[in-house]
């Protein structure tokens, strides 16, 4: 039973780490097209624009930042909350400095295609390691909790806003935002039911009840 519980301790662990570290690689892929941004990306792109500093530097601060928020609305923070504060910014920068900036349309459309589904398969990865949410999904369940609106028009009413902000601040919004607002949903729900983790007891599948469908970070 012993071995039972280590090995999927050792496969949650690893799926965090490693959707954390996709997810981070594969947002460096949409920068890199050129063609549009996650929603919260957009946010980053600005404000490193403005700062001069890294976006996957900015990621961490932001996510950092919005982890506070998460004191008055009463959110518990678990690995995986902070494991992505500090490990998918640190993964985009390293991506960033390995790849160089899409030259022709082909390339960007396909660097676009492969930065979405493989942002698609890190989140199923790593929500379905069940450490614990993003700190920007656990922002808008949060606020779900403490105002009775629905998750839905939370996180619609937080990505229009940091969409607009970042836009203002020179971050980019194009066709792979709205690609990317469309398609993440159906991708990670796939990717969560493919990487669902066994339980140490009964051999069944378990993936974070109710949370992955409300709210999915994009991060």
């Amino acid at each position: 039973m012993a071995n039972v519980v280590s090995s999927v301790m050792t496969r949650r662990l690893t799926q965090l780490y490693g959707g954390l570290v996709l997810y981070g690689g594969s947002s460096a892929l949409l920068v890199r097209s050129g063609l549009g941004l996650e929603p919260w990306n957009v946010l980053h792109q600005g404000i490193a624009g403005r700062t001069g500093l890294s976006m996957g530097l900015v990621l961490t601060l932001v996510g950092a930042a919005v982890l506070l928020l998460w004191i008055p609305l009463r959110q518990r923070p678990g690995l995986g909350t902070v494991s992505n504060v500090l490990v998918i910014g640190a993964a985009m920068d390293a991506a960033l400095a390995l790849v160089p900036d899409a030259r022709g349309v082909v390339l960007r459309v396909a660097l676009l295609v492969a930065g979405i589904v493989l942002n698609g398969a890190a989140t199923g990865l790593y929500i379905a390691a069940r450490f614990g949410p993003g700190p920007r999904d656990g922002l808008m369940t949060g606020l779900h909790a403490r105002t009775g609106l629905s998750v839905r028009l939370v996180r619609t009413a937080v990505e229009i806003t940091v969409v607009a902000t970042g836009f203002a601040l020179g971050g980019t919004v194009g066709v792979g935002t709205l690609l990317y607002a469309l398609s993440i949903g159906p991708l990670a729900q796939v990717f969560l039911r493919l990487f669902a983790v066994p339980t140490a007891s009964a051999g069944s599948t378990v993936v974070a009840a109710g949370q992955p469908r409300r709210a999915i970070l994009p991060r």
